[in-house]
């Protein structure tokens, strides 16, 4: 057999090989070679499992996920101390994407995670291609989460913090809307979150501006005066995307495919 027979011989047989793979998977040729890479962070009192069932939608489509669980929760909840705060969350994600040699990421965070993910901006805009927040808040420079919060809430973090308290309590499952057949699970994952993640204030100098796609996602099955607030400002900033979900507030598990459909969107 001649060189060139085999040469043509091996490329036809490349061919379908990866045609075989496309047909496996149910995806285009073009998505194949599209592999994007999103790394969800998850909100208060919750851990990257939060994330499963949208991940395991996006891995599905030929995504690369990361969802770690930030210092203090969940699998790392035997880390929980005082000294850990935002700061510390903000570490562990940059930390995450620079030791993983991440670059052009989509990058998500819920609730909380919208503090931490704004954080991470700040030091790594260079390699975040798109940036979410899901019915997040989006702080502004010395922002915290107790300064925005309901006085009620207010209240309760100062009662915590006068007992010398390390943690606060996970509120109900139903509290964020999780169905009832999902409660008993999410609120045996949730753990206590550290207290000074809500009194440290935010740094922001710009961070998000310098990142090309920005999204704010707002479940609107959960009331916040705040986050209708956060919304209706975005709807009117010419560099925001703007999408709406009927879900609350835990929209990762009470809607996983219409959330992940739309993280697809950023990819």
């Amino acid at each position: 057999m001649t060189d060139m027979v085999k040469a043509t011989r091996r490329g036809a047989l490349g061919t379908m090989a990866a045609g075989a793979m496309i047909a496996a998977t149910g995806l285009p040729a073009a998505a194949q070679g599209a592999r994007k890479t999103l790394v969800l962070v998850h909100g208060a009192w919750h851990g990257g499992w939060c994330w499963r069932r949208v991940s395991d939608l996006l891995e599905q489509k030929g995504q690369k996920v990361y969802a770690p669980t930030l210092t203090g929760l969940g699998a790392s909840s035997h880390l929980l101390s005082k000294d850990v705060n935002i700061s510390t969350h903000i570490k562990d994600v940059a930390n995450l994407i620079t030791w993983e040699d991440l670059s052009g990421i989509v990058l998500v965070g819920h609730s909380y995670g919208g503090m931490v993910i704004s954080g991470v901006a700040e030091q790594l805009a260079g390699r975040i291609a798109s940036i979410v927040f899901l019915d997040a808040f989006v702080p502004a420079n010395g922002d915290s989460v107790v300064g925005t919060a309901s006085p009620a809430f207010k209240d309760i973090i100062a009662a915590a913090i006068k007992r010398g308290d390390a943690a606060l309590k996970p509120p109900p499952a139903a509290v964020f809307g999780v169905a009832e057949a999902d409660r008993a699970w999410d609120e045996g994952k949730c753990t206590p979150q550290p207290i000074a993640t809500y009194s440290e204030p935010a740094v922001y100098t710009g961070g998000r501006d310098k990142i090309a796609r920005k999204t704010y996602i707002r479940a609107t099955g959960y009331k916040s005066p705040a986050f209708d607030a956060v919304l209706a400002k975005l709807k009117a900033d010419s560099a925001w995307k703007t999408h709406e979900m009927t879900a609350g507030h835990d929209a990762m598990v009470i809607q996983p495919k219409e959330l992940a459909e739309l993280l697809l969107q950023e990819v």
